[in-house]
């Protein structure tokens, strides 16, 4: 069965000297034909979400900013940098409908796997909230599209982005259909969006579908290895999902200009390796990536490629930017501690 790749880079939602920009994506697909996979994946053409794909996930109140904005040329959505230009409305439907477009793929046996390559990115869109360079929470979207279409009962989410998806976790906060996973730097009051503490992990019927594992800075490869391994493993086991959704963000890296991680590209591959190991033993395969962040084009680049390695069932990466140069943080309490809370 294929892997699917749908590519919508929203080349007019572009701010000038904004890190969240077309730039990101303007050379991904002559770098991925030049590395040989393009030929081996499936393209789907995006399509635009509908206002009911929309209004799952978000309130009539955030669709209609965004399109108010957009209609009269552009501007800010909120009081930081999440900005909209002429064209942010219809291209952030675009990156949302591209999810569905792959979880239609994926549900209805056509495809494997697959990996949106899209913007704008989605994980800190609140439902009645805008942040985060987000507009439309497109992994939100998609993991109700598969609820509401293909009567999916449990999605598990999985956010590897070095900020937290404020924006998914006040979505699913409640719901115990959705098992929400995010591995993130946390440090409140000096790095955003300073969410996701130990203490978040659900209310009402959604408590204990919430795992948030908040990271010092520099944690590296092993240190997210072992907390992929013992921690968020068992849990998805014992959640027993029926599709996977990977919130894929590639700021972790130890290079990335806005944020102090350590993984390295062989660890976000490890990673990558890991999940897709998973969906193949809990749920038939049934795994899409759905692009965050990530604003160091070269661990960006390599770090999708090394993703389509994984998803292609190939045992390989490539890591020309080598290993954090610094010894990295360690996890054992950490990980005892949230074994502890979450009954690992």
């Amino acid at each position: 069965m294929s892997t699917v790749i749908v590519y919508a880079p929203a080349a007019g939602h572009t701010k000038r000297d904004h890190p969240e920009g077309s730039h990101r994506l303007a050379g991904l697909m002559p770098f991925l034909e030049a590395q040989g996979v393009l030929a081996d994946l499936r393209p789907l053409d995006p399509r635009p979400a509908s206002l009911t794909d929309l209004r799952r996930v978000h309130s009539d109140g955030l669709i209609e900013q965004v399109r108010r904005v957009a209609e009269r040329g552009g501007g800010l959505l909120d009081h930081g940098d999440t900005y909209a230009t002429a064209v942010s409305y219809d291209l952030a439907r675009l990156a949302a409908g591209s999810c569905l477009t792959a979880v239609d793929a994926i549900m209805s046996g056509q495809a494997r796997n697959g990996f949106t390559l899209v913007r704008p990115p989605g994980h800190h869109a609140e439902h009645s909230s805008i942040s985060g360079f987000c507009l439309f929470n497109n992994v939100a979207a998609a993991a109700r599209y598969a609820q509401a279409t293909y009567g999916v009962q449990r999605v598990l989410i999985v956010d590897f982005d070095v900020h937290h998806g404020n924006g998914t976790q006040d979505i699913f906060f409640q719901d115990e259909s959705v098992l929400f996973v995010s591995t993130h730097l946390f440090m409140p009051r000096m790095f955003y969006p300073g969410t996701g503490g130990l203490s978040e992990i659900g209310v009402g019927a959604g408590r204990g579908y919430t795992l948030n594992v908040p990271l010092l800075p520099y944690v590296g490869d092993e240190g997210y290895g072992r907390l992929f391994r013992d921690v968020v493993w068992p849990k998805a086991k014992a959640f027993a999902p029926q599709l996977i959704l990977v919130s894929a963000g590639f700021d972790a890296h130890w290079q990335d200009p806005l944020a102090m991680a350590g993984l390295s590209l062989r660890g976000y591959a490890q990673l990558t390796q890991t999940l897709v190991e998973m969906a193949n033993r809990l749920c038939d395969g049934r795994i899409l990536f759905v692009l965050e962040g990530g604003y160091q084009v070269d661990a960006l680049s390599y770090g999708i490629l090394n993703t389509f390695y994984a998803l292609l069932g190939r045992d390989m990466w490539q890591d020309p930017l080598g290993p954090m140069p610094q010894p990295e943080t360690d996890v054992t309490d950490l990980m005892a501690t949230l074994r502890e809370r979450h009954f690992i």
